[in-house]
């Protein structure tokens, strides 16, 4: 899986109860996937371990992943 250094220098470091298992399923198969204005794209999966969604944003490309998070206001 490709990252950016925000994603591994700042996103991991802020959220470290993210596992990389939860990122790869949303790239392997979001729920929902969205482009950006910007190009980028935003994925969402159901983490049920936690009980809500992750939502992946990923550069333009699709596949280097630069953010993710807890995403509390998605509705299925």
């Amino acid at each position: 899986m490709k990252t950016t250094a925000y994603f591994d220098n700042e996103v991991l470091v802020k959220r470290p109860y993210l596992k990389m298992e939860w990122i790869e399923a949303a790239l392997r198969a979001p729920i929902r996937k969205q482009r950006q204005k910007d190009g980028r794209y935003r994925l969402w999966v159901y983490v049920a371990e936690r009980d809500w969604y992750l939502r992946v944003v990923t550069l333009a490309d699709g596949e280097t992943v630069h953010n993710a998070f807890p995403d509390r206001d998605f509705v299925e």
